[in-house]
């Protein structure tokens, strides 16, 4: 039993260390890990049902209903996650100065988790299911190539930006923040934030709930009825962010309250004279590695 939460929190880790890097999902890794489909039922469990409970004051019920055993262990390593990569090994200035490095990590792991799909579902490949993979790939490279455009700083739309953001998050192979960008929202939302804007944090905040409500409800309803379909889709998914995630790009940061965030990139094929080259395809190696050990911890 122990040892199964202790998996759960250092499946939590890997997530929560995705969800520091610009442009990489928490839900690519939770799909990877395998524990995406449970992630999306435990959402799901705060319920109507939770409420009633909540409100008629049932505490048993309260917290036995909800997939707490499974939540609880992943949040701890989430949390130990956020605090090790930020106060231990910095990992946003590290990825500053050493971007080369630290993409090439998140780099092999999403490329070993393409190939563990394709191979699992290699079958699959050659029916017609095979158009929902390259629907995965063109809605994926469509949405990550869109330019920003100007956006209104209007209640409604602020929803909806928490709506969009994680659903997005929610989605492997797409990034909650850069949904943000893509919306031109990510600074003011972020200004917002540290500056404790009630007017735009109140309608963010409830835009995220709704789209933890309705969302997790919808991909747990297509992940039961089309398990298949939706597997290819999100794969699709995972190999139009490679885009995002490939090594040697053309960075360009933004100041957001006193520190450089990425706002855009644009991929380049390096030279082999290249000094960040071999330390960067020791990542993506490393990464395939890691992939491996997760596919045989999910198996056990």
């Amino acid at each position: 039993m122990y040892q199964a939460k202790l998996k759960l929190v250092l499946k939590g880790f890997f997530v929560g260390s995705a969800d520091v890097v610009p442009g990489v999902s928490g839900g690519t890794i939770a799909f990877i890990l395998g524990i995406y489909p449970k992630l999306i039922e435990a959402i799901k469990s705060f319920d109507s049902k939770w409420l009633r409970m909540i409100f008629s004051l049932d505490l048993i019920g309260s917290i036995q209903k909800p997939h707490f055993n499974f939540l609880l262990p992943l949040g701890i390593g989430m949390f130990i996650a956020l605090l090790f990569f930020t106060r231990v090994i910095p990992l946003p200035i590290l990825i500053r100065t050493h971007p080369e490095i630290i993409y090439g990590l998140f780099f092999g792991l999403i490329f070993g988790s393409v190939i563990m799909f394709l191979r699992n579902y290699y079958t699959i490949l050659k029916s017609r299911n095979l158009f929902f993979l390259i629907f995965g790939i063109v809605f994926g490279g469509f949405f990550i190539t869109l330019s920003p455009s100007s956006t209104p700083n209007n209640s409604w739309f602020i929803l909806i930006c928490g709506i969009a953001s994680i659903s997005a998050m929610l989605l492997p192979g797409v990034s909650g923040a850069f949904v943000l960008l893509m919306l031109k929202k990510y600074s003011y939302i972020l200004n917002a934030i540290a500056y404790f804007k009630i007017s735009i944090i109140l309608p963010f905040f409830i835009g995220i709930i709704m789209g933890l409500v309705i969302f997790s409800r919808l991909i747990s309803y297509l992940l039961e009825n089309f398990y298949e379909k939706v597997i290819l889709f999100i794969t699709g998914l995972l190999i139009a962010s490679l885009y995002v995630v490939w090594p040697f790009q053309n960075r360009i940061y933004t100041i957001i309250n006193s520190k450089e965030k990425l706002v855009a990139s644009t991929p380049y094929i390096p030279d082999i004279s290249n000094e960040q080259l071999a330390y960067t395809l020791l990542m993506i190696i490393l990464g395939l590695s890691i992939i491996i050990l997760f596919e045989r911890l999910s198996a056990e």
